[in-house]
C-alpha cells in the first residue's frame, strides 16, 4: 500500500520506507497500525498530539523509530523522550537502538536517494551513515551518467552500473537547474553552465552546491570541458574550464579567474588533467605543460619526441592512471585509438602496443578517462568502453588483444527508456583531484 506523506522532506521517505522494511516481513500488523497512523497524519484525524502518542506505543522501546516520526511532524509536534540515567541508559543502549547490522541491512536496501536521506532520521542513523557512506562511495564502480531534459529544459540525472545493471536517479532542484547546461563531471561533482552567466558545482553525493560567477565572454562561447581540483588537506578549490579557445582558471581562495595563453608556437590547450598533484596541459600540436597556479602561466617540458603535429587531429585526450601520464589519439582510427606514455626518465613519447591493467572508458568525441584495476569493478583490463549520445543504447567494449572483437552491453532498460537523452558521461566518484600549490615554481 503506498501513502501520500504530507510533509515534503526526503528524510520522511527514507524513513517511512525503512519502517516497511524492518515490520513488513516480521510483524505485518505493527506494520499496517503504521500506515492507518500515516493516513490518519494525512487526514488529520485525531490530532498531531495524539498521533504521537500512537507512535510512541506502537514503537516502544525502539527509540530510532519513535523519535524518526518527527520527520513527518512539524517543529511544533515533535515528539521527545524523557532522559534516562544510571541503569536504564545501559538497558536503551542494549535494547532500544536498532544495532548497526540491522542498519546495515536496511541501508542496503535502500535506494540511492532514500539512502542518503538516512542520516536525516536520527543521531544514531546520522553516526552510522557517516561510515557507511563513506565506505559506499569508496567502493562504487564507474557509473555511466545520463541527463535528461523535459519540455521547460529541465534536467534529471541517472546514474547506470554497467556491469551490476542498477541505476541510481537523482532528485536534484528543479529551480536549480532551471536552464542549466552539463559540461563534464570531476572529483565527484557535476559541472554545469548556470543561468545569469554562472557555472553550477553540484556534488549528488553530499547534496553541496557551489555557484561561481563566470569570466567574460562572448554569449556564444560556450564550455566545452571542464575540471574541479581541491587543494592539498584543504577545502580550497580550483575550476579549469576550456571555452572556445580560451583556458580560464578560477581558485576560490582570491575568488578571482585568470585566462592563461600560449604562444603559436606551442599550439593552443585542448585537453588537461591532475597528474601527481599538478594540473597538465595538451596542445593540439601534444605539447605538454604544467600550470602555474601562483604566477598564471604554463610551463612546458621539453619533450625530446613529440609526435608530428598533424596527427593530433580534434580527437584526443590526456589522461592519467596508476603513475602513468597518457595522450590518447582518435585522429588516425575509427576504433582503437593511439595511446601514448609520457617517459619522464627520457622526456620521451613512448607510444603503447598494450594497455596492460587499465581500460579506458570513452565518450564519443567529448571526454576519456582511464581506470586501473578495473576487474575489480566488473570491468576488463586492457580495453576500451565506449559510449555516444542521443538514443545510443548499448555501450561497445573493444579489446586490445584483438582488435576485430567487440562486445555490445546493452544499458540498463531504465536509464536507455528516458526521455530526451541528452548526453552520456562517466562518473568516477571515487576519484578526489587535489593540487599543491608548493610544486609549481
Amino acid at each position: 500500500m503506498k501513502t501520500k506523506i504530507s510533509q515534503n522532506c526526503d528524510n520522511a521517505l527514507a524513513y517511512v520506507k525503512a519502517v516497511e522494511f524492518t515490520f513488513h516481513q516480521y510483524d505485518r500488523k505493527k506494520y499496517d497500525e503504521f500506515l492507518k497512523i500515516i493516513i490518519d497524519l494525512n487526514l488529520r484525524k485525531g490530532g498531531k498530539r495524539k498521533i504521537a502518542t500512537r507512535v510512541k506505543n506502537l514503537f516502544e522501546g525502539n527509540p530510532d523509530l519513535i523519535l524518526g516520526f518527527n520527520t513527518l511532524l512539524p517543529k511544533e509536534y515533535q515528539i521527545t523522550l524523557p532522559r534516562r540515567t544510571g541503569r536504564n541508559v545501559k538497558k536503551v543502549e542494549e535494547n532500544g537502538v536498532l544495532p548497526w547490522d540491522v542498519l546495515n541491512i536496511i541501508a542496503k536496501r535502500l535506494d540511492f536517494d532514500d539512502l542518503f536521506n538516512f542520516a536525516g532520521v536520527c543521531k544514531n542513523w546520522m553516526a552510522f551513515h557517516k561510515i557507511y557512506w563513506r565506505n559506499f562511495l569508496t567502493s562504487q564502480e564507474p557509473l555511466l551518467l545520463e541527463n535528461s531534459y523535459d519540455a521547460r529544459y529541465n534536467f534529471s540525472f541517472t546514474l547506470s552500473s554497467i556491469s551490476d545493471q542498477k541505476v541510481y536517479c537523482l532528485k536534484m532542484k528543479k529551480c536549480f537547474l532551471f536552464n542549466s547546461r552539463y559540461v563534464a563531471s570531476s572529483s565527484g561533482y557535476f559541472i554545469m553552465e548556470g543561468p545569469n552567466n554562472s557555472f553550477l558545482l553540484i556534488n549528488p553525493f553530499t547534496r553541496i552546491n557551489k555557484i561561481i560567477n563566470k569570466f567574460e565572454v562572448k554569449p556564444d562561447y560556450t564550455t566545452n570541458h571542464a575540471l574541479l581540483a581541491f587543494g592539498k588537506c584543504s577545502e580550497e578549490f580550483v575550476l579549469v574550464v576550456l571555452c572556445f579557445r580560451s583556458l580560464n582558471v578560477y581558485q576560490s581562495r582570491n575568488c578571482g579567474w585568470v585566462t592563461y595563453s600560449t604562444t603559436k608556437n606551442q599550439g593552443t590547450v585542448v585537453d588537461f588533467v591532475v597528474f601527481h598533484n599538478k594540473i597538465y596541459v595538451l596542445t593540439n600540436m601534444g605539447n605538454i605543460g604544467v600550470l602555474n597556479l601562483n604566477f598564471a602561466n604554463i610551463k612546458f617540458l621539453k619533450l625530446k619526441s613529440t609526435p608530428n603535429a598533424r596527427i593530433f587531429g580534434r580527437l584526443r585526450w590526456l589522461v592519467c592512471c596508476e603513475e602513468q601520464l597518457l595522450v590518447v589519439d582518435f585522429s588516425n582510427s575509427k576504433t582503437l585509438p593511439d595511446v601514448y606514455k609520457i617517459d619522464f626518465s627520457t622526456m620521451n613519447y613512448v607510444k603503447l602496443e598494450t594497455l596492460g591493467d587499465i581500460a579506458l572508458f570513452y565518450v564519443e568525441c567529448k571526454s576519456c578517462y582511464a581506470l586501473s584495476n578495473p576487474n575489480k569493478w566488473g570491468y576488463q583490463s586492457n580495453s576500451i568502453y565506449v559510449t555516444g549520445f542521443g538514443n545510443n543504447q548499448e555501450c561497445i567494449m573493444y579489446s586490445w588483444d584483438d582488435k576485430n572483437l567487440k562486445k555490445c552491453i546493452t544499458l540498463p532498460a531504465q536509464a536507455s527508456g528516458r526521455k530526451h537523452p541528452y548526453i552520456h558521461d562517466w562518473l568516477f566518484r571515487h576519484i578526489k583531484y587535489e593540487v599543491d600549490y608548493s610544486l609549481v615554481e
